[in-house]
């Protein structure tokens, strides 16, 4: 009867292991998507024109930007590797500003509604006040276009299966 019994404890004790196993995500968070929204939403109200120019990112689309400036052509543009980044669980967002022409520009002192004040800082305060962490403020490798929510998970926390 005991072995019965200690059978049974170890197959809840596995059960309990494979649902903590998340599986890795495939699109944007529904949070995180939402105040993208709100942020577009809010810019536009300022008279800003934002474009998110990347949000959802698999590890092999991020070993691929990892790549550039290393072995393959063009810039470094991030120094996370596949998995590193909060992109691939679905946690970040990429943007842009759209200039009166339409163009796609990452131009940080632009102001194109007129009030004296950067376009870029505008939408990075706005951001900010819907719970992005703006890369911007990070020490190392500054990366301006960039908002992500960690929901206080870092990545250790999410490479080992924790979502928000």
């Amino acid at each position: 009867m005991l072995s019965i019994f200690v059978i049974a404890y170890w197959k809840e004790e596995q059960k309990i292991d494979l649902q903590q196993d998340t599986p890795l995500p495939t699109e944007l968070n529904e949070t995180v998507a939402n105040k993208r929204d709100e942020l577009i939403s809010l810019a536009a109200d300022k008279g800003i024109n934002i474009v998110i120019t990347a949000d959802f990112r698999s590890s092999e689309e991020q070993d691929k930007l990892y790549a550039q400036g290393r072995t393959a052509s063009g810039d470094v543009v991030t120094n996370a590797k596949g998995g590193e980044s909060y992109h691939n669980y679905g946690l970040a967002i990429d943007f842009a500003l759209m200039n009166l022409n339409g163009e796609v520009i990452w131009d940080m002192d632009y102001d194109g509604n007129g009030n004296a004040k950067s376009d870029w800082s505008e939408v990075v305060e706005m951001a900010k006040s819907l719970g992005f962490e703006w890369g911007g403020d990070w020490r190392s490798f500054k990366d301006y276009p960039h908002f992500q929510m960690d929901f206080g998970l870092s990545i250790e926390d999410l490479q080992n299966g924790k979502r928000p």
